[in-house]
């Protein structure tokens, strides 16, 4: 009797007190799930030539708690797979994971077909991200972890459009849990959304070409080069070295991994001198006839130290002959005269000191401190490129301004977003906060004569980008790199740098070099208007063959 009581209260406390466990370990066995993932948006070029996308990949796999014989499954597989039985079998034996154990990954349907027949070994679909250009857009399309995830670049910033949402499919499965007809869904299976950028790959390849094989004969620490429409502000090209292959990211220097147009800041000496004599005309400071003394390469006085002259001295200059001459001392006495209110006002017009926005993370404001911190010093150092930090791309963004007759441009590299039914929307872009920067005749001046005297003129130090079919206006730079364990610059390392467009009269893009530390010691130079200009002129005629510009 005590017997039956005791079984009849076991069997009540399973009944209604261990019910839900019971349960849940019955449906458990009797369900098997299937993730299904969404296959990851696709990156296009501006002309749908493919940047990123995803193949569909089968991984077939082992699940050792089911396996009764790891010897005999090893041998079935193994021809199929064309693997050792031994080693199959070991990795069966020693895994940790009693559910999965990752035997192949293949695109080969049979071989797949016939190993999802063997007991115990199981298939698994998923999707494989896959960039055919390589190293060339690297920096800016980034990539995808193993699990579609972004980490850098588009991948990253358009991470959650690129992505599409994930679904589960839940069948009835037997005892050695395959699957045997479905019951249910769980989610909405969504595939991420395409992305099409202003990239065009041809100039692209044409920038990184001309950039890495200078950059590799001045052994140079690193290089930019940068491509822009001015009108739009579209970026049709944008190189940073090294770089490196999306397909090898485990091997790569993370250092690699950063577009350097926009996370790495620098002092850009001369090379924003014309936005400085922009800023001066429309502010009347000066005008375009007037000449002002250039004290024969020697200027000194309290409160601002000494200036020198990178080359030869010079008397009177005009405004137009400074540009060409790329004089320090007539730059610092245009900012005397300026003043570093208006100084400062004109700089952040020309978005220096802040972000551009433009669609990639990692973008860093640059340095430009606020005026009531600045000193005799600063205002006649800033306008010569001293005691002020800058992006790449806002140096390309200040030069579009300029080109565009001093209306507001804006840098981007997203033009489009496709939906899954292959619908394309054009990204709308907030009108500027303002129309004229400066004056439409003052950008038209420092373009049309200032600029093309730096490429035209005997004396101008971008003389080596003169084209033969096109006019071109451009700047150069040479700035000496701060020393970072003492006060002072380097006297062995510069970035070299310039900027140009053509052509001068309707200028269809505008293009930066820029080389970190080329090396002195090799002889062959180190200047702006001998490491960069040829590379810009290179690219900038390349460019306009390729869109069908006609020449001047």
């Amino acid at each position: 009797m005590v017997s039956l009581l005791a079984l009849a209260g076991r069997c009540f406390h399973l009944q209604f007190y261990r019910n839900q466990l019971y349960s849940e370990a019955c449906l458990k066995q009797q369900r098997s799930d299937r993730d299904l993932q969404p296959q990851r948006g696709v990156i296009l070029d501006c002309r749908g030539r493919v940047l990123a996308a995803s193949n569909k990949i089968q991984t077939i796999f082992a699940e050792p708690r089911i396996i009764k014989d790891a010897k005999t499954v090893s041998s079935e597989l193994a021809p199929i797979v064309d693997i050792g039985a031994h080693l199959i079998c070991q990795q069966i034996l020693e895994s940790r994971n009693p559910g999965f154990v990752r035997i192949k990954t293949t695109t080969d349907a049979n071989e797949y077909r016939e190993a999802d027949k063997i007991s115990g070994i199981g298939v698994q679909s998923s999707w494989q991200r896959h960039y055919p250009m390589r190293n060339l857009a690297a920096n800016v399309v980034g990539f995808a972890n193993r699990y579609d995830g972004g980490l850098e670049g588009i991948e990253l910033k358009y991470d959650k459009e690129l992505s599409g949402s994930a679904a589960k499919n839940i069948f009835l499965a037997d005892v050695r849990r395959r699957p045997i007809r479905p019951k249910q869904q769980d989610g909405v299976l969504t595939n991420g959304k395409g992305i099409i950028l202003t990239i065009d790959a041809t100039i692209q390849q044409f920038a990184r070409d001309e950039l890495f094989k200078q950059y590799k004969n001045y052994e140079a620490e690193s290089a930019v080069a940068v491509v822009a429409e001015p009108k739009t502000g579209a970026i049709l090209a944008m190189v940073s070295l090294p770089d490196f292959d999306p397909a090898e990211i485990g091997t790569t220097d993370p250092n690699n991994f950063r577009s350097r147009a926009i996370t790495d800041w620098y002092e850009p000496g001369s090379i924003i001198k014309p936005v400085a004599v922009a800023i001066a005309l429309e502010a009347g400071a000066v005008n375009k006839t007037e000449k002002i003394f250039c004290e024969n390469g020697n200027y000194y006085g309290r409160g601002f130290g000494r200036i020198g002259e990178y080359r030869r001295g010079f008397g009177n200059l005009t405004v137009k002959e400074i540009l060409i001459n790329s004089s320090n001392i007539g730059m610092a006495k245009i900012g005397q005269r300026l003043g570093k209110d208006r100084l400062y006002k004109g700089l952040k017009l020309f978005g220096f000191g802040c972000k551009t926005g433009i669609e990639l993370p990692g973008e860093v404001d640059g340095l430009l401190r606020p005026p009531d911190t600045w000193d005799g010093y600063s205002i006649t150092r800033i306008p010569f490129g001293q005691e002020i930090c800058i992006t790449s791309m806002q140096l390309v963004r200040a030069f579009c301004i300029l080109a565009n007759g001093g209306r507001l441009v804006r840098p981007f590299l997203v033009r489009a977003i496709v939906d899954n039914d292959g619908n394309i929307t054009v990204l709308k872009r907030p009108p500027p906060p303002v129309g004229y920067i400066v004056k439409p005749e003052v950008a038209k001046w420092v373009v049309t004569e200032a600029l093309t005297g730096v490429v035209n003129d005997v004396g101008g130090t971008g003389k080596r980008a003169q084209l033969e079919k096109w006019q071109v206006f451009g700047k150069t730079g040479t700035a000496n790199i701060a020393l970072s364990d003492s006060r002072g610059y380097s006297d062995q390392d510069y970035v070299a740098s310039f900027i140009a467009g053509a052509p001068a009269d309707d200028p269809a893009i505008i293009v930066l070099v820029s080389i970190r530390k080329p090396n002195r010691s090799l002889g062959k130079g180190y200047t702006g208007g001998t490491v960069a200009s040829p590379v810009a002129a290179k690219i900038i005629e390349k460019t306009l063959t390729y869109l069908g510009c006609p020449p001047d």
